[in-house]
């Protein structure tokens, strides 16, 4: 079973006036998407990962001891990753629901404390990788950080949010400014529908 790269839930040009480019999609999901797509595909063919989902290939081949993980999993995480990525973003107006602001509050403290938490976490993840709003196994949220492709389904995590903070999601906008990107996202981009449905 191979997989397919997704259309954008969007055209490439919808997230433009809300501070992600025309070409930053262009690249990020044409190219930087579809190679994680094209090279996953290769890798998984013939072998035991060939007919299982995204997420049992994920559990299945993330290596917790590992400093550079298996290029099956690298690729198959990150088709994985931006799959969700590109879900929660919208172009439309996206007003947080109370179930959403409620469980924040309840977590953090207050709908900004949980921005502050998120942003420090993208910007203080060194090198590549992931921002996340995850609901644990317990029930609770918290935020974490991921290098790489690293994502949640690795701990057995749901993840409600996610912020890609490898530099070809933001350079061609922001150069090397991630925080005002991860402002941004949360000030703007961010499909607050989206976190409701997957609590």
């Amino acid at each position: 079973m191979a997989f397919d790269l997704p259309d954008l839930p969007y055209s490439h040009d919808a997230l433009a006036s809300k501070g992600m480019s025309k070409e930053t999609l262009e690249y990020h999901h044409d190219i930087h998407h579809k190679a994680y797509v094209d090279n996953g595909n290769k890798l998984i063919a013939g072998t035991e990962w060939e007919n299982k989902s995204l997420e049992e290939i994920i559990k299945g081949t993330y290596d917790k001891g590992a400093v550079a993980q298996s290029g099956i999993f690298n690729n198959i995480s990150q088709l994985w990753n931006h799959n969700q990525f590109w879900e929660m973003m919208t172009p439309d107006e996206s007003k947080m629901p109370s179930e959403v602001e409620s469980a924040l509050k309840d977590s953090f403290g207050s709908v900004d404390d949980f921005k502050k938490k998120f942003s420090e976490a993208g910007a203080g993840q060194f090198g590549s990788g992931w921002a996340w709003l995850v609901k644990d196994s317990d029930g609770g949220l918290k935020v974490t950080k991921t290098e790489n492709g690293v994502n949640p389904v690795c701990f057995g995590q749901t993840a409600l949010l996610g912020c890609d903070v490898w530099e070809h999601s933001y350079y061609i906008d922001f150069r090397n400014k991630r925080p005002a990107y991860l402002e941004n996202f949360l000030g703007k981009l961010v499909n607050w529908e989206n976190v409701a449905s997957r609590m």
